[in-house]
């Protein structure tokens, strides 16, 4: 049985919250600049070399990408055979708040959703556990702006609405949300399981890198089709137009029960920060 303390948990924590606000994942800066190379549009070409130029500047300045550093989302594998001394989840948010104060990045939560007052610290941060075999700790913190987050949807389908239905409504949220989320876009698709378990998945699909495909064939396809419905709203980026409104649709998928088909649609801005170590 492999022991870890605490006090590595704050410290990579820390880390993660301050390189994820600072530093755009390699994928994604390629995707976006994929993006300037295919798109058209004069007007949109140009949004998107400011989109380019802004994440090289916080990179090389060493500030945040964008000004909402977000809320700290942070996804948590246990390996089975490792036993972690203290409360974790005391330890994730000290390692958020730590880190959120000494990267100078902004703090947004508020401790109550109706009285509003801010917390001051960042926390508490939103913690996924899931357990994984092996012993080791991996630890995936994604700031979570809201500007994506509140134009996020869920949906209780029917089961005759197939895929047709899913596609319609994955759509639909995209082309409601218009350009509210800072487009280009990266969107995340939950398909089954239950209300709860649905807007996770979505959450989740957000995670996976932008250039790893879909491997079940099914739904790659699925994830392609949607991309492309989605660039035809010609929504582009910043909302000026063009042809890229999304840099990538991700799918992911769960059982459920014969009589629904749960979908939800967590919809992340192109600043699709998440940074993560395994301890």
């Amino acid at each position: 049985m492999r022991i870890i303390e605490t006090e590595r948990i704050i410290d990579a924590v820390k880390r993660l919250c301050i390189e994820a606000n600072r530093n755009l994942p390699s994928d994604v800066q390629a995707c976006i600049r994929n993006a300037r190379t295919t798109e058209t549009w004069h007007i949109a070409q140009d949004v998107l070399d400011k989109i380019i130029a802004n994440f090289e500047l916080a990179e090389t300045r060493r500030v945040p990408i964008c000004q909402d550093t977000g809320m700290a989302c942070v996804f948590v594998e246990i390996g089975q055979d490792l036993h972690i001394t203290g409360d974790i989840y005391a330890a994730i948010d000290e390692g958020v708040r730590q880190g959120y104060r000494e990267g100078c990045l902004r703090t947004s939560v508020v401790g109550d959703p109706l009285n509003r007052v801010n917390t001051g610290d960042n926390t508490p941060a939103m913690v996924y556990i899931d357990f994984i075999e092996g012993d080791r700790l991996h630890i995936t913190v994604a700031p979570k702006g809201f500007g994506s987050e509140n134009m996020s949807q869920i949906k209780m389908l029917r089961p005759s609405d197939g895929i047709e239905g899913v596609m319609d409504f994955v759509v639909s949220v995209v082309e409601a949300a218009g350009p509210n989320p800072c487009p280009p876009i990266v969107v995340g698709v939950g398909i089954g399981g239950t209300f709860d378990k649905v807007a996770l998945l979505a959450k989740k699909a957000l995670l996976r890198p932008l250039d790893a495909p879909n491997p079940k064939p099914f739904y790659e396809e699925l994830e392609k089709k949607l991309l492309n419905r989605i660039n035809a709203l010609g929504i582009g980026p910043q909302g000026f137009g063009g042809g890229i409104t999304a840099l990538r649709v991700g799918v992911e998928t769960m059982p459920t029960h014969i009589a629904g088909l749960p979908c939800a649609v967590n919809i992340n801005c192109h600043v699709a920060r998440h940074a993560m170590e395994i301890l």
